[in-house]
């Protein structure tokens, strides 16, 4: 309505607190997903690499497993 007279918009604390408040949590948003996007990076790799020593002891098990039939089988 008071745009429709030719009243100039003005601003005031309250609003400019709000629009502070508003830019801040943007930042913090942005800098929470920047870290859930680096913490999932690491849990990938950490995964790579877990899988990465299973398989490793299986090998080595049945690399031992083997060996023992060799023995016993001349």
């Amino acid at each position: 309505m008071g745009e429709e007279m030719g009243y100039d918009r003005f601003e005031c604390a309250p609003g400019l607190r709000l629009q502070a408040h508003e830019r801040v949590s943007a930042i913090h948003h942005e800098n929470l997903l920047q870290r859930l996007d680096r913490l999932e990076e690491m849990m990938e790799r950490l995964e790579r690499r877990l899988w990465l020593t299973v398989y490793g002891v299986v090998a080595v098990i049945l690399a031992q497993a083997v060996q023992s039939f060799l023995v016993v089988a001349p």
